[in-house]
């Protein structure tokens, strides 16, 4: 079973807290596939990452580049692990096939936004349902990331 972690944004945007996520997953040692709507998405989100810290390289790919099974972490729209990525970070709503397949799963909701909560929350019964490990995380007032 997966390990499946909701962060739930309310201080961020996807954009601030996305590359900090991505990083810690990408430094724990193991292949990162992050799941966006769309190609355009991947893109914009590609673009992000290269230049979201001056003094931070985080290696990746994005849907159009060549040899996704060679890069670190990975952009996709597709409902497939091209790099054969264990961590998987879900962005937008969007949804996996198969979660059970990756031992890490990130939920990024922007509690801002009424239908991805409302849908992260029928995931989270989904999940229990089925036995993995949830763990809920929230901003607090500075944007810190504390598990309740």
């Amino acid at each position: 079973m997966a390990d499946i972690r909701f962060y739930h944004m309310e201080q961020s945007t996807l954009d601030q807290a996305l590359p900090s996520i991505a990083l810690k997953a990408w430094q724990s040692g193991k292949n990162v596939l992050i799941r966006v709507p769309d190609k355009q998405e991947a893109s914009r989100l590609n673009d992000l990452l290269w230049t979201f810290h001056p003094n931070v390289f985080l290696p990746h790919g994005a849907d159009g580049d060549k040899h996704p099974e060679r890069q670190p972490v990975f952009l996709s729209a597709n409902d497939e692990n091209v790099n054969g990525a264990e961590i998987l970070i879900l962005t937008h709503g969007c949804v996996m096939e198969d979660v059970a397949s990756f031992a890490m799963v990130c939920e990024m909701l922007d509690g801002r936004v009424e239908p991805q909560v409302k849908d992260a929350r029928s995931r989270w019964k989904i999940y229990k349902e089925a036995g993995h490990d949830l763990t809920y995380w929230q901003q607090d007032e500075n944007g810190k990331w504390a598990k309740k």
